[in-house]
């Protein structure tokens, strides 16, 4: 198939609402792909490339060459091109990278430039969500969504069962199972705004478990073969010392934990994320330890647990994992309880608590309602130094906002990160306008604005950056709404964002 066809259904979809039309759309496209094509196309009408990690950023997509005249591209050879991009190391790496960026790029039409700049920076937004696409892999194959969905709880690799219900349908699918050494896609945790909305959607009594400031693992065990998964399902066995020689003194000799690691300072407090993921990107030999927390359990000496509701996980939780390498948890029958665990979990330097049904079982891969975190949420006064066209479907509108604080010694603002969530539609359209009044420097992918509009924004936290002049940039920003009542005379200085670090 040629990539052409693959942008085309991707803008498509992009300026498409209804649900149903983008499934047509998706499952149609899908459809055409041949078996070799399978895996990489699904990727791409999600939004991603197969290659996780491809050293390619925004540098790397500056300056592209102009597009090229006629389509020439295909769903696999783009895939081999991606690959090589994503094999390149040692000296000069960067240089061949961007040679292999450049070439691709070359042989793509404007249209299939768009799309391969959402890829690349994972920034495509088309509307093709997880959900939209197993139902569009069922169209296109002919199975049962449920099919599809179950499949992929089993597999949490979304492109590898698309290509499975398209070349095999339903008996394909049916062999999914649960497999030592192959990762499920993580359960997730929706997010309530207070203990009681989060009890509200729950039910009571419910598992109360401390919301760790940690990098989320899952461990397979089989003997004395122990592996180490990251959330996004990438091998870290070899980054985990600590973690497999603790599962490997556990009573069990097969194994599926899910839970979390966290790097602790002498007093046993946990130290700042940062210090947890830099240990966490790097192998054995640092003197920073990690610690293991777990929560769940989805398998224990050949009894799959998947299934079971969570009272039950917890039980064989219990039955296998010494109190001290569990995640700290209560039971709550009120709201007044709930908070009580939230001040507590604060008060120990977590990041909040996550309020968990116990009669749900574990959804692999989705995020409903039988987990709710609960976080305190920080708020900032920040303005708007610049703003990122969008792509997909926020094309044509200023979208990626690039944020700073106020800096009282030189009457400038500090550079503390970007974001582009929270934005509804109504304020995309507004905040194009007002920044295109506000330029002061336009690219064909930026522009730069007179330091004016302040925007609250809503955070999880900070933590140190070097990447950013003050040192400090923020963690999950969202917009919250524009403060129209405020100059950027009183917007929040660099020096109130490094003591939120401090903190």
């Amino acid at each position: 198939m040629k990539f052409a066809e693959l942008a085309a259904t991707s803008a498509a979809v992009a300026v498409t609402s209804a649900r149903k039309a983008k499934v047509e759309l998706l499952a149609k496209a899908l459809r055409g792909l041949t078996p070799e094509e399978a895996e990489p196309g699904a990727a791409y009408l999600s939004g991603e490339l197969r290659q996780r990690q491809t050293g390619v950023g925004w540098a790397s997509l500056r300056d592209l060459p102009p597009p090229a005249p006629v389509a020439t591209l295909t769903v696999a050879g783009v895939d081999r091109a991606a690959a090589e991009i994503s094999q390149v190391a040692g000296a000069g790496s960067q240089a061949r990278r961007r040679e292999l960026v450049h070439r691709l790029f070359a042989a793509a039409t404007g249209d299939e430039q768009g799309l391969l700049r959402g890829l690349f920076s994972g920034e495509l937004r088309q509307g093709a969500a997880a959900g939209v696409l197993v139902e569009a892999v069922a169209w296109a194959a002919e199975v049962p969504v449920s099919a599809v969905r179950r499949a992929l709880l089993l597999a949490g690799d979304l492109p590898r069962v698309a290509r499975a219900a398209l070349t095999g349908g339903a008996a394909a699918l049916a062999g999914f199972s649960l497999r030592l050494g192959t990762p499920l896609a993580p359960m997730l945790a929706s997010s309530a705004a207070s203990p009681a909305e989060a009890l509200a959607v729950t039910g009571a009594p419910a598992s109360v478990d401390t919301k760790l400031d940690g990098i989320r693992v899952q461990v397979h065990a089989d003997g004395d073969e122990v592996a180490v998964f990251s959330r996004s399902l990438d091998v870290i066995t070899s980054r985990m010392p600590e973690v497999v020689t603790a599962v490997r003194e556990l009573p069990v000799r097969r194994l599926v934990l899910d839970g979390e690691v966290l790097a602790l300072d002498p007093q046993g407090r946990p130290r700042p994320f940062e210090q947890t993921a830099s240990r966490a990107a790097t192998r054995a030999g640092s003197p920073v330890r990690l610690t293991p927390y777990f929560f769940d359990v989805l398998h224990a000496d050949g009894e799959d647990l998947l299934d079971a509701p969570l009272a039950q996980r917890l039980a064989a939780l219990a039955d296998v994992v010494p109190p001290q390498w569990q995640v700290s948890r209560t039971s709550a029958e009120n709201a007044e309880q709930v908070g009580e665990a939230l001040t507590a979990a604060v008060e120990a330097g977590q990041e909040g608590i996550v309020v968990k049904t116990l009669t749900a079982p574990y959804d692999a891969g989705r995020r409903g309602g039988a987990w709710v975190k609960v976080k305190p949420r920080h708020t900032l006064d920040l303005v708007v130094l610049a703003a990122e066209w969008g792509h997909g479907r926020r094309r044509g509108w200023l979208s990626n906002l690039h944020l700073g604080a106020r800096d009282p010694d030189t009457g400038g603002f500090v550079m503390l990160g970007k974001t582009f969530k929270g934005m509804t539609d109504e304020m995309l359209r507004w905040q194009t306008q007002r920044f295109e009044e506000l330029a002061a420097e336009r690219t064909d992918w930026l522009v730069r604005v007179r330091p004016e509009q302040v925007v609250e924004i809503a955070i999880d936290g900070v933590q140190h950056s070097p990447r950013y002049p003050g040192g400090v940039t923020l963690r999950f920003a969202r917009v919250v709404r524009y403060r129209d009542d405020k100059t950027a005379a009183e917007a929040d200085t660099i020096g109130t964002v490094q003591a939120l670090n401090r903190r």
